[in-house]
């Protein structure tokens, strides 16, 4: 009975090593294309217009730093309106493009700048803080900013201690 298990475990795994040697046989980088019929010249195009958005999305990245990671509000209270800005400032080559700016809470709102950063100068991210009821003790939130930049996502805090 061992000998049956045996060679249906060998017969049955051998797809799976085969396929796992292939993979790891796969040169690192390389890109796999799904043909749908088309002809070799056909796919060769797709690729060279694929390398050429991926060089084109590259040489767009820029970079950004802030005159602060962390925002403190200090004490406030419940129902405040509470607003601060973090400056972003493009240390980078090329325009700075803030994409989407979003918040860990539904009691934080950030307000990101409507035109592109040239290169060299400054804008502000405003986030607005309004803590409701309940929502006592020290309090912290992350807001999240994508844009043009190596790392995509960069992240800032603010803080509060509500009283």
């Amino acid at each position: 009975m061992k000998r049956v298990f045996l060679i249906v475990g060998i017969i049955y795994g051998m797809p799976a090593c085969t396929n796992t040697m292939k993979d790891n046989n796969a040169q690192e980088g390389s890109v796999s294309v799904l043909s749908d019929g088309e002809s070799d010249e056909e796919l060769a195009a797709k690729v060279k217009a694929f390398e050429a958005e991926e060089k084109a999305e590259k040489e767009s990245v820029t970079s950004m730093s802030f005159d602060k990671m962390l925002y403190d509000f200090g004490n406030v209270k419940p129902e405040s309106d509470n607003t601060c800005k973090f400056k972003v400032t493009n240390t980078g080559k090329k325009p700075l493009i803030i994409d989407k700016v979003s918040a860990s809470c539904g009691c934080t709102t950030p307000h990101k700048p409507d035109q592109p950063i040239l290169p060299g100068k400054s804008d502000y991210i405003e986030v607005g803080f309004h803590p409701k009821p309940g929502q006592v003790g020290e309090i912290t939130k992350t807001v999240t900013i994508e844009a043009n930049t190596e790392p995509l996502l960069t992240e800032v805090q603010i803080k509060a201690f509500v009283k």
